[in-house]
């Protein structure tokens, strides 16, 4: 348990959820990679949340057998997993303006809330409380049926405690990334409606600030930073009221996404730089953790968990590489390999990660919860708790996708929404303001 509201993972390491993307478009007129790479993005979340049931991080149900070689896998994801929903959902919101912008801001500032905001209101009421009801099962032993824990949440009931550490209640749980993102959607479209700021978010010194090598470690810097003024004093807690390390790492992803990654046209150059060094970033991401967890290990062989402050900066230095160089590689190999490839199973995959998102956490904790006590192979259990989520994410994106009363509880916009063009596109992602 937590005392603030509770979250799927160790504080060092942030949890997932989805980007909402953009409705259905012609091939021509989206960017592939980005789906692509959402699709992938969350493949890995149904893997990982599994994961969480058989490791030492704190989780809403544990199994009491652990696979301790999980958690060395995980670190590889741990640092950039969340970053590079953070950049796609910056890159889509940017596609969305320049599409939807022409016919007004506030119209797609409503859009964007409806989308984000009652899918969050539906996960806390009806989807986030089988998870707390068994982690308050499993951790203080809570005797009561599902009914009266319900009569409880819904009481703000702050009394599931165990020691100091007590269960706020209600809780968003995984799905934080939703106040996140209409948050920072949010502020970014209020702030397009004064006067000449499409022009400044738009000005090309932007892109040629991290044009070209400059796109590896600019940015790097500029999370550095961060790490080494807010990482320590703001401790991750996705209550979206004392975050600010972790807005400030989100809030840049989004940016980035945003100016950068969010038209076709390329006209900053993101694209070709990160496909260009898309080697570079991946060999350097992979030589930061070798030497991170190399510096790490042996420090703590010989002096223990005693840190100087002066290594801890150093190491804080370092690890924001880890945060940055794999969203790089997998842009630049997203352009390189996965540009154009378009299908209609991408086009439904696209629009099913949402439903995935909402349903996948709950599902996987009562799979874990209910397939522990049977004792079963501890591979075939494993085996078991992922099949089991991703069919169940599939079964939620169907029916919400058949269901016209559930689309909008679900992330899913109205059925017959009419499509947008190739030629009602606008050249430019701000161009509406800067005309």
């Amino acid at each position: 348990m937590n005392t603030t509201l509770p979250t799927s993972e160790p504080s060092s390491a942030p949890s997932s959820a989805p980007c909402s993307a953009p409705a259905a478009s012609p091939a021509t007129s989206r960017l592939t990679e980005l789906d692509w790479l959402r699709v992938i993005a969350f493949a890995l979340l149904i893997l990982y949340h599994s994961a969480m049931f058989y490791v030492s991080w704190d989780f809403h149900v544990k199994s009491p057998r652990l696979i301790p070689a999980l958690e060395d896998l995980m670190l590889w994801v741990n640092p950039w997993r969340m970053s590079l929903l953070f950049v796609i959902s910056g890159a889509a919101t940017a596609l969305m303006i320049g599409r939807d912008g022409a016919t007004g801001l506030g119209p797609l500032l409503r859009t964007r809330s409806k989308r984000l905001l009652l899918p969050l209101l539906f996960g806390m009421t009806v989807v986030v409380p089988p998870q707390a009801y068994l982690e308050v099962v499993e951790k203080i032993q809570y005797s009561g049926s599902y009914l009266d824990f319900l009569k409880l949440y819904f009481q703000a009931y702050h009394g599931f405690c165990r020691g100091t550490d007590c269960l706020t209640l209600p809780t968003w749980n995984h799905l934080w990334f939703l106040p996140y993102l209409w948050a920072y959607t949010a502020l970014v479209l209020i702030a397009l409606m004064l006067p000449g700021a499409g022009r400044v978010l738009a000005h090309p010194g932007w892109g040629r600030l991290v044009a070209g090598g400059r796109l590896l470690w600019v940015p790097w810097l500029a999370f550095a930073l961060l790490r080494q003024h807010l990482l320590e004093r703001f401790p991750s807690t996705h209550d979206l009221v004392n975050d600010w390390y972790q807005h400030g790492v989100y809030a840049t992803m989004f940016l980035l996404g945003l100016a950068l990654w969010g038209h076709r046209d390329d006209r900053h150059g993101a694209w070709e730089a990160a496909r260009r060094w898309r080697w570079v970033a991946l060999i350097g991401f992979i030589a930061v953790m070798g030497i991170s967890r190399t510096i790490t290990s042996e420090w703590q062989r010989v002096h223990g968990d005693d840190f100087p402050q002066s290594l801890l900066m150093a190491m804080r230095a370092l690890n924001a590489g880890k945060q940055w160089l794999p969203i790089v590689a997998l842009l630049g190999f997203g352009r390189q390999w996965l540009a154009h490839r378009d299908s209609s199973a991408l086009r439904w995959l696209t629009l099913a990660v949402f439903p995935f998102y909402i349903v996948h956490q709950t599902i996987t904790v009562i799979a874990g919860h209910v397939l522990a006590p049977l004792q079963w192979p501890l591979a075939v259990e494993a085996f078991a708790v992922v099949a089991i989520t991703a069919l169940g994410c599939l079964i939620a994106a169907v029916v919400a996708m058949r269901v016209d009363a559930l689309r909008p509880w679900m992330g899913l916009a109205p059925r017959g929404v009419p499509r947008a063009t190739p030629e009602s596109k606008k050249p430019g992602v701000f161009r509406h303001r800067a005309s």
